[in-house]
């Protein structure tokens, strides 16, 4: 029997808006993935650490409060660092248009903006993501 497809779904910085996460989490607990939340104010650095103790497949940040492109490109920096680049990072949340580019050039995989339907991200997850 095949592994499930791990996730964590994080809230890295001072960001305490976390409903969006929370619903993302039980989407993708809901549609069979094993997912592991680190609840708020995580640093990149313990992201990462649990995303590499978790062995998880996939990082989901979430930013609501600007600092996305900092706290997204610590996060890719340090998986690089640690030699676990191979865990694919999405994000979510309030991102302006002009940074999404930025974001992907960095490494992120996709970022699905407020009102993207649950359907529409854990299909993405489905055609996306395999077990490392």
């Amino acid at each position: 029997m095949a592994r499930k497809i791990r996730i964590l779904v994080a809230k890295a910085g001072l960001d305490g808006h976390d409903r969006g996460a929370r619903i993302i989490a039980r989407a993708y607990r809901d549609a069979g993935f094993e997912v592991i939340y680190t609840g708020l104010h995580q640093t990149p650095e313990q992201v990462v650490s649990a995303a590499i103790q978790e062995d998880v497949d996939m990082i989901g940040l979430s930013s609501l409060a600007g600092a996305h492109l900092y706290l997204f490109g610590k996060v890719m920096d340090l998986l690089k660092a640690e030699g676990a680049d191979d865990i694919i990072v999405t994000g979510g949340g309030i991102i302006p248009e002009e940074d999404i580019e930025k974001l992907k050039a960095m490494g992120v995989r996709e970022i699905f903006l407020p009102g993207t339907s649950l359907e529409v991200i854990v299909d993405w997850v489905h055609q996306n993501v395999k077990p490392r």
